[in-house]
């Protein structure tokens, strides 16, 4: 699934040090602004300890991870939205980005410079949700022109359209962004339509030295306490300690680096769970002897959908998916034995997949 958050703050915060940890593609990191002009993509393994387990469960000759597009925009500043900084392609990459993962400077540290002079979190969100929000008022502006003389001519569809729109540009005229409007159902094809950057959802990440990776600090509880009512998440990650962790060589010499500080897992996969999340994805399983492997579905999928994922053939052709649940399978170990207890189904076109299933298809073609 062709699905990507972008990774967007202000230069210097450290996002191309988390984008190296989390792809190992190596972005160029420097203490300056704009040493990532054009926007790195990596594709990253989404971690899940399931498959682990089935992996111990089935002994497979392979076992092949999810993966979803991470991609590095380069650093936003003031003016971003009138073109400065290179803004005006920085803000095209953004937008064909799916979600967003907003990386908060919450470090003292002299030695790195900061674009505006000084550590203030919520100043440097506020400069990224202005800049993105008069991109899209900029956006909604020249829609409403153009669906005015549609309008004239009595077409329904372009009078609602119209209508939303103005009401969009009310609210981000109003400072807000568009994911915190609240839409009809039958709204939502023309927001999509409208392709708004601050209608994608959020994730803020608070970059924070070692001493603060475990319980946060003073600037991450300041940043908990301006995005409470927006309903997004926030994670404490240190960029540089993750880069330390991906220069050990050896499973065991990272753990040990982890206990000292007190961590269970690295933070950049709590980061990849929390951005799959974010993109409102669910995993099902496909379990043999040749392979077990996850893949990626959008949340809401039916059974056929999910069988596309895996080719085109597989779902023109669906007759039934053999559905057994994660749950299920290890607890009786076996797919003999969860027949035996009842727990096997035999589901249908409409069946909607659920995070975690166990999945087989028959088709035909």
């Amino acid at each position: 699934m062709a699905l990507k958050c972008g990774i967007v703050g202000l230069p210097n915060v450290g996002k191309s040090t988390l984008f190296n940890c989390l792809s190992n593609a190596k972005a160029q990191s420097a203490n300056f602004p704009f040493c990532t002009i054009e926007p790195n993509v990596g594709t990253i393994a989404v971690p899940d300890p399931r498959l682990e387990k089935l992996e111990e469960l089935v002994n497979p000759e392979k076992v092949i991870p999810t993966t979803m597009e991470i991609v590095d925009i380069a650093g936003l500043v003031k003016g971003a939205s009138k073109g400065e900084g290179l803004g005006n392609q920085f803000l095209a990459n953004i937008r064909e980005t799916d979600a967003i993962i907003h990386v908060l400077r919450c470090f003292d540290d002299g030695n790195v410079v900061h674009v505006d002079g000084s550590v203030d979190p919520i100043r440097d969100k506020e400069v990224i949700d202005f800049e993105l929000q008069l991109k899209d008022l900029e956006t909604v502006e020249k829609r409403i022109k153009s669906l005015e003389r549609t309008v004239k001519s009595g077409d329904k569809d372009a009078k609602k359209a119209f209508d939303l729109a103005q009401r969009i540009k009310t609210h981000l005229e109003e400072g807000n962004s568009v994911r915190s409007l609240d839409f009809d159902e039958a709204d939502v094809p023309f927001v999509k339509e409208f392709q708004l950057i601050t209608s994608k959802p959020v994730m803020y990440l608070c970059n924070v030295d070692e001493a603060s990776v475990k319980s946060g600090n003073e600037y991450v509880e300041k940043v908990k306490e301006a995005v409470k009512d927006e309903e997004a998440e926030v994670l404490v990650i240190g960029a540089q300690i993750e880069a330390d962790i991906n220069e050990l060589d050896t499973y065991e010499e990272r753990q040990m680096f982890l206990e000292e500080l007190g961590l269970e897992e690295p933070g950049v996969h709590r980061l990849i769970r929390s951005a799959y999340k974010l993109l409102d994805l669910d995993t099902y399983f496909t379990a043999g002897e040749k392979e077990v492997r996850a893949w990626t579905v959008k949340k809401g999928s039916t059974a056929p959908q999910a069988a596309g994922v895996i080719h085109t053939d597989f779902e023109k052709g669906f007759i039934r998916a053999e559905v057994m649940k994660y749950e299920d399978f290890t607890e009786f170990g076996s797919e003999a034995a969860v027949k035996e207890a009842g727990k096997f189904k035999i589901e249908g076109k409409e069946y909607i997949v659920q995070d975690g299933d166990i999945m087989h298809f028959r088709f035909n073609v």
